[in-house]
């Protein structure tokens, strides 16, 4: 992938004070992404002075010169939910069956749940569901029923960190019938011990290309004293059955080199979280010349686009293999 020249795209000075709660914010990242009236909307993780995160759209007709706006996401019944919720974040956009999907990150007491919410204009957000058990995060939904079904991928946080939270090492793939109960089906992937992807999670929802569902994860090294480093890499996935892997990119195709992804809140991270594909045939498949604009947090501080096509993602996962 290759790195946009205005990066970073966005940063701190770029996000509208709302007092009370955002003035003069620490940082803004992990984006989810989508192709929104012949341009790009983000949906940005935007972290306040005081720690707490919230959403935040911006636009852009070219992917790259975004408005943010002057509004933070709200999600209609998400005070139902039964339990305290401290923070909503990492959010990935999906365009279902006419709806524009939101699944959201939620930390609760003791643990990481994943919720889905529903938007027609990116004003108003009702929520479809809520993880009432389970630990679990990096949720996408799948653009299109497979088999009848709704498919996410996630991962699920089995793994304590010394003195953090818990992670993960794998993707899981679920299935639900309404977008409400959700039970896990298989796995698709694992991280590679001591390579550049021994914990892994799934970044931007998948495309569909004649070849197979391509995805972009990330991959953390830990093996490092110093620091963890968060990269990103690609599969492809059997369009009938998405636990298939076909292939798999053996390097990372982004890793942190830039000043801005190698200091800030959190070193040495590119965090791929959304995704835009330029074109699509009549079938809905992404073309292989289609350009891919590939938005990621870096350092956890500010947030980064590189550009890509989906043929070079393509074949960079079967060459892999």
């Amino acid at each position: 992938m290759r790195r946009a020249e205005e990066n970073p795209i966005l940063t701190r000075e770029e996000i509208p004070d709302l007092p009370p709660r955002l003035l003069d914010v620490t940082s803004v990242f992990n984006p989810g992404a989508l192709e929104w009236k012949g341009g790009v909307m983000l949906l940005l993780r935007v972290q306040a002075r005081s720690r707490e995160t919230f959403l935040m759209p911006a636009w852009s007709p070219d992917g790259v010169d975004f408005e943010v706006f002057s509004r933070v996401v709200e999600i209609r019944g998400l005070e139902s939910v039964g339990e305290r919720i401290y923070h909503v974040y990492d959010p990935r956009l999906t365009f279902l069956e006419e709806w524009v999907y939101l699944v959201f990150a939620a930390d609760v007491e003791g643990a990481c749940r994943l919720g889905i919410a529903k938007t027609r204009d990116f004003e108003e957000f009702e929520l479809v569901s809520f993880d009432r058990e389970g630990d679990s995060r990096n949720g996408v939904l799948f653009p299109e029923k497979v088999g009848g079904r709704y498919l996410r991928l996630e991962r699920p946080n089995r793994v304590t960190l010394e003195g953090g939270p818990t992670s993960g090492e794998e993707i899981v793939l679920s299935e639900s019938e309404d977008l409400v109960t959700w039970r896990p089906v298989a796995q698709v992937m694992r991280g590679n011990p001591h390579f550049w992807d021994e914990r892994i999670g799934s970044g931007p929802p998948p495309v569909k290309t004649r070849e197979g569902w391509l995805h972009i994860y990330h991959g953390i090294a830990t093996h490092f004293q110093s620091a963890n480093i968060y990269q990103a890499g690609a599969v492809l996935l059997d369009l009938e059955d998405p636990s298939r892997v076909i292939g798999r990119t053996r390097s990372n195709i982004l890793e942190p080199r830039e000043l801005y992804e190698m200091v800030g809140q959190v070193p040495n991270v590119v965090f791929p979280s959304g995704m835009a594909v330029r074109e699509r045939d009549g079938e809905g498949f992404a073309l292989p010349e289609s350009e891919v604009l590939v938005y990621y947090g870096a350092a956890d501080t500010c947030v980064g686009l590189a550009r890509t096509s989906v043929g070079e993602l393509v074949r960079a996962c079967l060459e892999g293999s």
